[in-house]
């Protein structure tokens, strides 16, 4: 449930921040750096977009061909996959060939401790007005995993490390609201929008995904608290978009 939840709200707040920077119809260059099995990227594929998939994991970047291969000939023409280093984008792309690049799982499972560089290379992809749109662990929520499970030792350590550990006790990569902010307004591409993801289901073991009624409701629970203060603050992921104005 986690995982559809997560992309569900990803790509409500994503097609809402593109219907408000781009005219209505354009036809835009994506690029989904880190895709993972390509869910964004074939959304957005099948919503007129011209894709580009970057992925470093030779399985995944299979198991996105696989579901490309399933896809009507006019979508598969419109989806470009590559498979190399997400830290590399200057080396595979010109600088300002995309008007909206997504980085969603990158940050999350990278062990570098400053992400400056990595998101300097991505914010040199866009074009003038280009939406620059980030899927990041919130750090500053690390603890309450743990804390709603009981668990008061792995609470107390993620009060008091960074980044802090997962709900099966491994390390894992995490970000804050500020410092993300302080980084895009240095590459140029300040923060316009940002949300909370997953504030009700981002904590505990994952579950099943409930029937359609009940999906709707949770979906309209976590997309308001998402947008709400201070709820969004403590979720378990944040979605940042930074944009180019010039």
């Amino acid at each position: 449930m986690l995982e559809a939840v997560r992309q569900e709200l990803l790509a409500r707040r994503l097609d809402e921040q593109i219907a408000a920077r781009f005219p209505v119809g354009q036809r835009l260059r994506i690029l989904d750096v880190g895709m993972g099995r390509g869910v964004q990227t074939l959304r957005l594929a099948r919503a007129g977009h011209e894709v580009t998939g970057l992925e470093s994991d030779p399985a995944l970047v299979g198991a996105a061909r696989e579901a490309l291969a399933t896809e009507p000939e006019g979508i598969r023409e419109r989806v470009r996959l590559v498979e190399g280093d997400c830290r590399d984008t200057g080396v595979h792309f010109l600088p300002g060939a995309f008007d909206v690049v997504l980085c969603h799982r990158v940050l999350m499972e990278s062990q570098e401790q400053d992400p400056d560089a990595t998101l300097a290379g991505m914010a040199r992809m866009l074009a003038p007005r280009g939406l620059l749109s980030l899927l990041v662990r919130n750090a500053d929520a690390l603890a309450l995993g743990p804390g709603l499970a009981g668990d008061w030792d792995g609470a107390l350590a993620a009060l008091d490390a960074d980044p802090g550990t997962d709900r099966r006790g491994a390390a894992v990569r995490a970000d804050r609201l500020e410092a993300l902010t302080a980084t895009l307004a240095g590459i140029a591409a300040p923060l316009h929008a940002w949300y909370g993801v997953r504030v009700f289901t981002g904590w505990g073991a994952d579950a099943p995904v409930p029937d359609g009624d009940t999906l709707e409701r949770l979906l309209a629970a976590e997309d308001r608290a998402g947008r709400t203060d201070p709820y969004r603050r403590v979720a378990a992921l944040l979605h940042l978009c930074g944009a180019r104005d010039s």
